[in-house]
C-alpha cells in the first residue's frame, strides 16, 4: 500500500474544518477546484446552483491520462454536511477522529473526498498506471439529493461508478430503497382557548390522532416509515388552526412504497373526516391536504453487473448487500449510470458523536486504488 497515512489524516482534518453545510458548499468547492487544477486535472463546475439554491454548482473532476486502457469509472461524494456543521474543530485521539461535540464531524462525506484525493496523489507520485477516472462532487445531497438531480450526466465519459457514502468498508451496496417524502397540512379553526373553545377545531389534536394511527418504524424487511417533524400553534391560549406533519416512507419495492403512501394519505383524510368534537358550534370546518414528493427511486444492481464485478476483482472478501439509505447513487443509477456504494468507515453520522478511524479510510483507499488499477 502506497497510501500516505499522515497526509490522508491531515487532508481529512482540513476538509472537515472547511464549512460546507447544505447550500453553502462554495468555499469547499473553491478549495477543491484549486487543489485538483494544481494536480493537472480538468475541473468543471456546472450551472446547477440556480436550481439547487446552493452558492456553487456541482464539480466534475477528470483524470484521463493514467496510462491504463481501462473502462472509465467515476467516484461520487457530496460536498455538503448536515447541521450543526459550521465551526467544526476536529479532535484526533490516536487514529480516531471526532468533533469537539458541538458539531458533526463531517466524515459524511469528506472522508470520501479525502480518500479520492490521496489515492490520486499516491498513484501519481509512485507512477502507478491507472484507468481514466472522474470525480463527481455534488451539492445539496443532505437536503434531497438536489445537486445530483440537477446534474447533466451527458458530460460524463464514465458509464459506471461508485459513491463513497456509507459506513462499512468491507461491503459494497448493490441495492437501496426508493423514498417518498410527504407533508400533511391539517386545517382546524382558531378560537380563544379559554373564552370560546367550542368554536375551535384543534389542528394539533387532529394531527396527533392521525400520527397515532400511522404504521411507523420497520414495516417489513423491505420498508420503513417515519414522522420526523410536526409544526403548529401560535400560543397556549389559542386553539391552533393549522398543523403540519412531515414524514417519509422507504421501500425496496416500488409497489409497497406506493401502497404505504396511499395508506398514509387515507389515514389523514379519514381522521379529519371522522372528527367528532363540537361540530355544531365550531366557527368553520376542518380539512387536510397531503402532498407527496418522490425523494429518490430504487437502486438495484445485478450481482453480475460490470460495476460490481470490477469491485469484486479489486477487493478481497467483500460482501454485497442492500441497505436502508438513499444517496446520489439512486439518482445516478436511475439516469442510466450504474453506481454502487462503498464505505469509508464513518459512524454515527448526522450526530455530534460522529467518528471515523484512519484505518478504515485507508482500507477504503485500497479498494478505490484497486478499482482504478484493475480491469
Amino acid at each position: 500500500m502506497v497510501i500516505n497515512k499522515e497526509r490522508l489524516a491531515d487532508l481529512f482534518t482540513t476538509l472537515c474544518e472547511i464549512d460546507s453545510p447544505s447550500g453553502k458548499e462554495g468555499t469547499l468547492a473553491a478549495y477543491l477546484t484549486t487543489l485538483f487544477t494544481e494536480m493537472g486535472a480538468s475541473v468543471f463546475e456546472d450551472d446547477s446552483a440556480p436550481v439547487t439554491g446552493s452558492d456553487c454548482g456541482n464539480l466534475l473532476v477528470r483524470f484521463v491520462d493514467g496510462g491504463l486502457d481501462l473502462e472509465p469509472v467515476f467516484f461520487n461524494c457530496h460536498l455538503d454536511t448536515v447541521q450543526p456543521g459550521e465551526g467544526v474543530a476536529v479532535v484526533r485521539e490516536g487514529d480516531r477522529f471526532s468533533s469537539r461535540g458541538e458539531t458533526v464531524l463531517g466524515a459524511d462525506d469528506k472522508s470520501g473526498i479525502a480518500v479520492l484525493i490521496e489515492v490520486i496523489r499516491a498513484l501519481r507520485e509512485n507512477k502507478i498506471p491507472h484507468g481514466p477516472v472522474e470525480f463527481i462532487f455534488t451539492t445539496g445531497e443532505e437536503i434531497g439529493l438536489l445537486g445530483v438531480k440537477a446534474l447533466d450526466c451527458s458530460r460524463l465519459i464514465a458509464k459506471m461508478g461508485y459513491a463513497l457514502d456509507t459506513t462499512e468498508t468491507n461491503s459494497v451496496i448493490i441495492g437501496a430503497p426508493a423514498a417518498n417524502r410527504y407533508t400533511a397540512e391539517i386545517c382546524g379553526v382558531s378560537a380563544h382557548a379559554g373564552l370560546n373553545p367550542e368554536q375551535g377545531i384543534n389542528a394539533i389534536q387532529l394531527a396527533a390522532r392521525a400520527v397515532a394511527e400511522l404504521h411507523l418504524g420497520r414495516i417489513d424487511r423491505e420498508s420503513t416509515a417515519n414522522v420526523g417533524l410536526i409544526k403548529g400553534g401560535v400560543a397556549t391560549n389559542i386553539i391552533p388552526g393549522k398543523a403540519v406533519v412531515m414524514g417519509e416512507i422507504r421501500s425496496h419495492s416500488e409497489a409497497t412504497l406506493n401502497a404505504l403512501t396511499e395508506e398514509v394519505k387515507e389515514t389523514f383524510y379519514q381522521v379529519v373526516d371522522d372528527w367528532s368534537g363540537h361540530c355544531d358550534k365550531a366557527a368553520g370546518k376542518s380539512g387536510v391536504a397531503v402532498t407527496v414528493v418522490q425523494e429518490y427511486p430504487v437502486m438495484k444492481l445485478a450481482r453480475d453487473a460490470p460495476v460490481i464485478q470490477r469491485a469484486a476483482r479489486a477487493g478481497r472478501d467483500l460482501a454485497f448487500r442492500t441497505a436502508g439509505g438513499g444517496s446520489d447513487a439512486n439518482i445516478l443509477t436511475s439516469k442510466g449510470y450504474d453506481c454502487a456504494i462503498i464505505g469509508t468507515g464513518m459512524t454515527k453520522v448526522h450526530t455530534t458523536d460522529e467518528t471515523i478511524e484512519l484505518a478504515d479510510m485507508i482500507r477504503c483507499a485500497g479498494l478505490v486504488m484497486g478499482i482504478l488499477t484493475t480491469g
